[in-house]
């Protein structure tokens, strides 16, 4: 169907040998202008690189081709290329190619590397770049390849929304409950309108395709901003424009958090819900004031994308099935010939009674077996985001191992409403902790899980829970592995991005210097000393979310107590572009549970082992962000 190499479903990784394979699946983007155009992620070698697409001919080309590959790309209405090109630290600069190919020049020149926070280019050209540094945001403006100027610098954590199709209006988001949560600009900088989300969060989404505004003269158009605002314990879907100011659609809202999109055509827009660990799709005619379903089997829609004449691409899964891009029409899309088979599994659902409501954990059991099994949990990370009906290679990779799986939706996930998000009654990280003993207890009660045979495994904020959980019930787990996680938590806001010192102030209530003892009594390093299960810590030397000091930190305390220990070191970032990295980690964190879990039982090693971290990596480590989008959330996820 496609040239597209290996396996254009986005892997990040290939076989090397071990039988696993890594994926990062991605929707790709279409030009605007040109929707047969595309642009999306593949593997090459092992790396993630961009391709470009053509939906006429099937014929693919690659774009990019990087030492460690490359995850942000997007296309442009006039089919630009734009793909980011990052160091180790995730700090870089936008490039631009043409479609049919070329030299790489700079998307804009002068502005100076930065973390990606933001990409937008208008009707005519137009650039507006957002960068991070250790101050805050810099916008850039300037036509697509030339000069650019800063028409924006802001102190702390901000994010370029989009820039309006005649390039004549600037969104910036800041925090979504602050007093600024987004921001109306002018190309000069000068503020329109602050929006504030103190009544009520609020999120802005995009300005709508470039048209005409019937109450205007022909041919002159207004920008239109989408938004969600929480209101009264639901998500509502709002616009903004300068002459009526923000409009809450009241009559379109929803119990759990939402996403959308304009439709090409009308004042209309596709919304994603994310429902209890599904996805529901809509379509919102704000003229009309009428929801339309769109039709989708039942699972998870990871992304999805309103083309013209109706059509709709999006990435579809379950538990058991790896993605599968589609399109509501038919209409070609790149191919997945390469993606791995289904899951030999059951995948079922179990709702436990907690104090603040029912916890819902999604459970995937080998086929063909009863329980009790060795079961481990998989904890997600973010804070602010939850586990799906969806494939994940990890799941995969231990239930054909005869592992069971338990993926909990604790209290703070997304997906449930905004009074569970916000449910941290029993204190940052101890009230996750309590779900998962609840849940822990209720499967073993069932007889689905071996008392004595469970495992937790958690990467960045779950890697967090996974240490917060051993350290404070010691007695409840049997082997844990925490990839890059948060491990001390006054040291990693420390050495942390303006955009984490943000999400941790507002979690805890203040910085460390503010509330010292809760950002004590929520950390790892804490209770280091009452770790008893043997764990296995993965760390990158050039995490910018979780920073190595703060790692060395944590294993430091290991070590003073004693506490039986492994610990790998990667000479890598926190999202990881190289696939080698991650079946590194998966093949040593499944031979490590089997080890502790389901071997026999070995005489005592020693208290820990540590593989050296590379070169220049001293006790402390060094000094020290969706598919055809430069948007990086703030969560370490």
């Amino acid at each position: 169907m496609s040239d597209l190499p290996a396996v254009p479903a986005t892997p990040v990784g290939r076989d090397s040998g071990l039988g696993y394979q890594v994926y990062r699946p991605v929707l790709p983007a279409t030009c605007r202008r040109s929707p047969g155009l595309m642009v999306l992620t593949g593997d090459v070698d092992g790396r993630c690189e961009v391709f470009a697409w053509d939906a006429a001919t099937g014929a693919a080309r690659q774009v990019t081709d990087r030492p460690y590959g490359t995850l942000l790309y997007a296309i442009d209405a006039d089919a630009v290329i734009w793909w980011f090109d990052e160091d180790r630290n995730g700090r870089g600069t936008w490039w631009i190619q043409p479609f049919s190919g070329g030299p790489d020049t700079p998307g804009l020149t002068g502005t100076g590397p930065g973390r990606p926070c933001g990409l937008a280019v208008s009707d005519s050209g137009t650039v507006a770049l957002g960068l991070g540094d250790e101050h805050g945001l810099r916008v850039h403006l300037g036509p697509r390849g030339g000069a650019g100027r800063e028409v924006l610098r802001t102190d702390g954590h901000g994010l370029l929304v989009d820039l309006a199709p005649a390039g004549d209006l600037l969104a910036v988001a800041r925090g979504a409950a602050g007093k600024d949560a987004v921001t109306l600009l002018t190309p000069d900088g000068a503020v329109v309108e602050s929006l504030p989300g103190t009544d009520g969060r609020l999120w802005a989404l995009g300005f709508a395709p470039g048209r005409s505004t019937p109450e205007l003269r022909p041919g002159r158009s207004t920008p239109e901003l989408l938004l969600v605002a929480e209101r009264d314990g639901r998500y509502v879907i709002a616009t903004w424009r300068a002459d009526t100011g923000l409009e809450l659609h009241r009559w379109c809202s929803f119990d759990t958090e939402i996403t959308a999109r304009w439709c090409p055509q009308g004042r209309t827009v596709l919304v994603r819900q994310d429902r209890h660990g599904r996805s529901r799709l809509v379509t919102a005619d704000l003229d009309r004031r009428e929801l339309a379903p769109v039709a989708v089997p039942v699972g998870t829609v990871l992304d999805a994308a309103p083309q013209p004449g109706g059509d709709v691409h999006y990435l579809w899964t379950d538990a058991l099935t790896p993605p599968r891009t589609r399109s509501l029409l038919g209409a070609p899309l790149p191919g997945l010939e390469a993606v791995p088979p289904p899951i030999a599994g059951r995948a079922d659902d179990v709702w436990t009674q907690g104090p603040d409501g029912p916890v819902h954990t999604l459970l995937t059991v080998p086929s063909g077996t009863a329980g009790p099994y060795p079961l481990v949990f998989l904890v997600h990370g973010g804070p602010a985001a939850h586990d799906r009906d969806a494939y994940d290679p990890a799941v995969h990779s231990l239930v054909e191992s005869g592992f069971a799986v338990a993926r909990v939706n604790y209290r703070g996930s997304t997906g449930y409403g905004p009074r569970w998000r916000a449910a941290y009654g029993q204190g940052v990280g101890l009230t996750q902790v309590a779900d998962l003993a609840l849940v822990r207890a209720d499967l073993v009660r069932r007889g689905i899980a071996r008392a004595d045979a469970i495992g937790l495994w958690g990467t960045s904020w779950g890697g967090y829970l996974v240490l917060l959980a051993l350290g404070t019930r010691p007695d409840l787990w049997q082997a844990a592995v925490a990839v890059k996680p948060l491990a001390d938590c006054a040291t990693a806001f420390a050495a942390g991005t303006p955009a984490l010192r943000a999400l941790d102030t507002e979690l805890f209530g203040g910085t460390p210097l503010q509330v010292p003892e809760i950002y004590a009594r929520s950390s790892p390093s804490s209770y280091a000393a009452s770790v008893r299960a043997p764990l296995l810590v993965v760390a990158a030397t050039q995490d910018a979310k979780c920073p190595p000091e703060q790692v060395e930190t944590y294993l430091a305390a290991l070590r003073a107590s004693g506490v039986r220990h492994d610990a790998l070191w990667l000479d890598s970032g926190h999202d990881g572009h190289d696939g080698g990295d991650h079946v590194q980690v998966l093949h040593r964190a499944l031979v490590f549970l089997d080890r502790h879990l389901r071997g026999p039982r070995r005489p005592q090693r020693a208290a820990y082992e540590e593989l050296p971290a590379p070169s220049g990596v001293g006790a402390r480590g060094p000094a020290a962000e969706p598919a055809g989008s430069t948007r990086r959330n703030a969560e370490r996820r």
